[in-house]
């Protein structure tokens, strides 16, 4: 069950939002985990300082999945992403910012897997 919630500076249509989960579901498999119970959040137009500096092309990315998470899929995963941003919104890699958690309590439906 991963979530990943995208934070991105500039304003994003639907076409890219739908082109950008599209990839995303692809790109899930590098952690090992499947499209199935992947959910994707984005929040664009959104204002992100670094520095003290407004960044004007910039992303912040935050990946949860269930479970535990190997150093080099992540590496793997930031990698693919930095790609999809860049090819999507035209974000440069070096303005991406990507966090990952791995979460051993995660509920659905009612219940905890």
């Amino acid at each position: 069950m991963p979530f990943i919630d995208s934070k991105v500076t500039v304003k994003m249509s639907d076409s890219q939002k739908e082109q950008i989960k599209t990839k995303l579901g692809q790109a899930i498999g590098l952690l090992g985990k499947t499209e199935n119970f992947l959910m994707v959040g984005f929040d664009d137009e959104y204002d992100l300082y670094m520095g003290g500096e407004k960044l004007d092309k910039a992303a912040f990315v935050s990946v949860k999945v269930y479970g535990k998470l190997q150093s080099g899929a992540c590496d793997t995963m930031t990698a693919k992403i930095c790609d999809i941003l860049q090819e999507e919104l035209g974000i440069p890699g070096s303005a991406v910012y990507v966090t990952y958690q791995g979460i051993d309590d995660w509920g659905w439906n009612g219940r905890n897997f």
